[in-house]
């Protein structure tokens, strides 16, 4: 008899409901319990069918083998928070890494890392000096559209510079670095586009419309790429990947984070964030992030019902709500 037959999985759950109080037994022999382990079962069965077709899909049945020597990895906002652990992390396992940034570092750049200074939101301010790093470097293999800012006033309230700085940063630089870059990737057919979004691509919330905004137009442009690299260009060895994290530790959110526990929403650390970024680098597969993993059906809250994304849309507006009020009464005290 085979040892995981029918009738040994039998005897064995059996034996192990024997041995459990007699509440639980009861509990576990209401007629609904066989039904809800297999709905759990099911679910299971097609969230990994689901992830696999994806990655089908995405890639065209292929992927790229990682070689440190023949990759060059950009990463724009690499001198703080995300893009700097992203370039921490890739640096350390040997490959050669090229922050672009507006500021300078604040630290010892390790010997496998050059920074140059440049404004991406102007194609003007960026040829020069992508100019330089190919000079110096080669073509970037790897481009990590990472940069990114946030205000947190109302639409009437917010000044129209702040607007314009974030859809400029958060969206337009996209275009901008990618014009750039990709030309070399495509006449390789080989190379990466990632672009860091935000769970605010699927929910917009008050106080953060810019924000959400640019966020959401950043999911549409990784969409876009992949078609045209596709379908244009026949580069379907230049992969796409689209990074959705949730609040993250960094300096953006300070005056959310200072607040403790009146800021109900998860937030993440950096380093989990950038080692998971670096992570899909590595794979050398096209593919989508979402971070943390638990909240995958964010992607799917555009797809539900008008009152249902409604009611997603004002929990989160009233976190938000509720932490303002309560850092208005601190101000007061």
């Amino acid at each position: 008899m085979s040892l995981l037959s029918p009738a040994v999985v039998h005897e064995w759950a059996q034996t192990a409901l024997a041995n459990l109080p007699p509440p639980a037994q009861q509990a576990l022999l209401h007629p609904l319990v066989p039904k809800a382990i297999g709905a759990v079962l099911a679910l299971t069965a097609l969230r990994q069918t689901n992830r696999v077709l994806n990655t089908l899909s995405l890639n065209n049945l292929s992927t790229r083998t990682w070689d440190n020597d023949r990759e060059l990895v950009l990463v724009t906002g690499g001198c703080s928070g995300i893009g700097k652990q992203i370039m921490t992390e890739l640096s350390s396992q040997g490959a050669r890494v090229i922050i672009l940034d507006i500021q300078e570092p604040s630290f010892t750049l390790p010997p496998n890392v050059t920074f140059y200074k440049a404004d991406i939101t102007s194609s003007t301010a960026l040829h020069p000096v992508a100019e330089q790093i190919r000079s110096e470097h080669g073509h970037p293999t790897v481009l990590v559209n990472n940069a990114g800012v946030g205000h947190d006033k109302t639409i009437l309230d917010e000044p129209e510079a702040k607007i314009r700085q974030t859809f400029e940063v958060n969206t337009i630089s996209h275009f901008i670095t990618v014009r750039e870059f990709l030309p070399a990737m495509i006449e390789r057919n080989h190379g990466h586009v990632v672009t860091v979004a935000s769970m605010a691509s699927f929910v917009a919330l008050g106080e953060m419309i810019d924000y959400c905004c640019s966020k959401a137009s950043a999911l549409a442009f990784h969409e876009g790429l992949g078609q045209e690299l596709k379908y244009w260009y026949k580069a379907t060895g230049v992969k796409t990947s689209v990074v959705h994290p949730f609040w993250v530790r960094t300096p953006m959110i300070q005056q959310l984070t200072d607040a403790g526990n009146e800021f109900k929403q998860p937030v993440l650390t950096v380093e989990r964030v950038g080692n998971a970024i670096a992570k899909q680098i590595v794979s050398g597969k096209s593919g989508q992030v979402i971070l943390p993993e638990k909240y995958w059906v964010a992607s799917l809250v555009r797809a539900f019902p008008t009152w249902l994304q409604e009611r997603v849309r004002a929990l989160a507006s009233a976190d938000l709500l509720h932490l303002r009020e309560w850092q208005e009464k601190q101000e007061k005290k």
